[in-house]
């Protein structure tokens, strides 16, 4: 058990956190800052912190594990002003949803503390934001994706394991730069469509009309359009060079199909949609899950 979790960030993530190590035992208290005082006194009002912290760098003292559930891009600035309290022992991390940018955020901020971060990825979510809608379930039976570096200390990386692994999670490991190429196909590029399939359709004279008639297959294939758009903006960013390889990618295949279409090609359309259809069909969320080193 933690004697103390400094919350940096008291939203869905940073809060959904919190209620799951209360609700496992793994915690005696949460001591909790955002950036924003009404977050924080929402979060103490509902039991996800126990403490109101003043700023980010009070927030961790006194702790031995620290939570840094902020937009990618404010990794680093967080973890600069929480420096001069990191100790050898603290096991930091983070939820963000791209990896390479903030281990180098890592890098700078931190120095000769990065050994005490352990950068982590869980695979959950969901298209509201804020304290209110932190659940105490929500990693739970879910991915976490730990991209440990060559200074991650053994202790806070096993630390780390045994944490997520506690509260319900399949951890595995693999490399920032191979985390980043493969979220930028199966979790970016999804995103960045389901925008703009949203934008081409309001765009137009009649969007409204023809969103009027969407039905289910519609709102699932375009749910994940009502994501936060600054955490998205940042995500966006943050892997841009992977995404857009992906993006082009994406568009070949699109424009392999079209020609098919042009053509009148029925036989190539549909091999081309029955491979799609086998293989979402064979698919399973997680089963090739394997973990890689370093």
């Amino acid at each position: 058990m933690f004697e103390q979790l400094g919350l940096i960030g008291c939203g869905l993530m940073g809060g959904s956190f919190a209620l799951a190590m209360k609700k496992a035992g793994l915690v005696k208290r949460v001591v909790g800052y955002s950036k924003s005082p009404s977050t924080t006194d929402r979060a103490r009002q509902m039991g996800v912190i126990d403490v109101e912290a003043p700023s980010a760098l009070l927030a961790v003292a006194g702790a031995d594990i620290v939570l840094v559930a902020v937009p990618v891009s404010a990794t680093e600035a967080t973890l600069k002003a929480i420096k001069h309290l990191v100790t050898p022992n603290m096991l930091i991390m983070d939820v963000g949803s791209t990896k390479a940018d903030v281990v180098q955020a890592a890098r700078r901020a931190l120095r000769d503390q990065v050994g005490s971060f352990v950068p982590a990825h869980p695979i959950t979510g969901r298209e509201v934001a804020g304290v209110e809608h932190a659940d105490a379930e929500l990693y739970t039976g879910r991915q976490v994706i730990l991209t440990p570096t060559e200074k991650t200390l053994t202790t806070q990386l096993s630390q780390a394991e045994t944490v997520w692994t506690a509260l319900g999670c399949r951890v595995s490991s693999m490399s920032p730069e191979s985390h980043d190429a493969a979220f930028a196909a199966v979790s970016h590029l999804p995103h960045l469509l389901a925008f703009a399939m949203m934008n081409s359709i309001t765009g137009q004279n009649d969007g409204d009309d023809f969103l009027s008639l969407a039905g289910p297959g519609f709102r699932d294939f375009t749910r994940i359009a009502a994501s936060d758009p600054k955490v998205w903006r940042d995500i966006l960013l943050a892997n841009r060079e992977e995404l857009l390889a992906q993006s082009r990618l994406f568009q070949q295949t699109l424009q392999n199909i079209e020609q098919a279409m042009q053509k009148s090609d029925a036989q190539a359309l549909e091999d081309m949609i029955t491979l799609a259809s086998e293989t979402r069909a064979h698919w399973r969320m997680g089963a090739q899950r394997t973990s890689k080193g370093r």
